[in-house]
């Protein structure tokens, strides 16, 4: 995304009010949009979960339903870090920086939020000691569930380039991508799998970027993708 900042006029401030409220038309109607887009989000059907999944964190053992913590709204956020990784993806790092804390506010709208990656409990622990982090975090690593919601992929997958991601039989990249799923439990006890995205449908969470798409630089990476990303205690000061 190409930035335009030197392109820009210098006007008056009667000018720019102007400029301002035909663009808050505009803004407006995105929202409208938004809003009648969050609604269709929420009335997808929704898929009954029949495996039992077994994961690995701070509490033991513990299933899919019990990762709701008496809620009945589930919202995992898939962290890439695989089994063999040392330490966790700096883009999803940077996510984590963004929704850490986030929690304590969601709880209080029946809903849990965690993150879920597919390395021992051991290293995600140590990764989260070290940045700093507060939010819950288990490990897939036993079960099959990334592969069953398409966050991880097979050694065949990865060779022949081609899998299930993202809607599309498609080369995934790497073995381990991100991604967001939502989960509800009704009174029964039942779980039900209602939303998920990927690849560019997560920059509705990607809260560093609704930043950067106001200043006048944008994102500012030419076509790059965020190369400049670091784990946030890796920037040069």
């Amino acid at each position: 995304m190409k930035t335009a900042v030197n392109k820009h006029k210098v006007v008056s401030e009667a000018e720019w009010l102007k400029a301002r409220k035909k663009l808050l038309v505009k803004e407006k109607k995105f929202t409208r949009m938004q809003e009648e887009l969050n609604l269709e989000r929420r009335t997808l059907p929704w898929v009954k979960v029949t495996k039992d999944y077994v994961f690995d964190g701070p509490n033991g053992k513990q299933t899919l339903a019990d990762l709701f913590e008496g809620r009945s709204q589930l919202f995992i956020y898939q962290f890439m870090f695989g089994p063999g990784d040392k330490v966790g993806c700096p883009h999803c790092s940077l996510r984590a920086d963004c929704f850490n804390g986030v929690n304590v506010h969601l709880k209080h709208r029946d809903v849990t939020m965690i993150a879920v990656s597919r390395a021992p409990y051991e290293k995600l622990a140590a990764y989260k000691k070290r940045m700093g982090w507060d939010f819950a975090w288990v490990s897939s690593g036993n079960t099959e569930f990334n592969f069953d919601y398409h966050f991880s992929f097979t050694p065949e997958e990865i060779a022949e380039g081609k899998a299930f991601f993202n809607y599309a039989f498609q080369d995934p990249g790497p073995s381990e991508r991100e991604g967001h799923s939502v989960f509800y439990k009704d009174k029964r006890g039942d779980v039900f799998h209602t939303y998920a995205c990927y690849s560019r449908g997560n920059e509705l969470f990607n809260v560093h970027y609704h930043y950067l798409d106001v200043v006048p630089k944008g994102r500012d990476e030419n076509g790059r993708g965020p190369f400049w990303v670091r784990r946030h205690d890796e920037y040069d000061q």
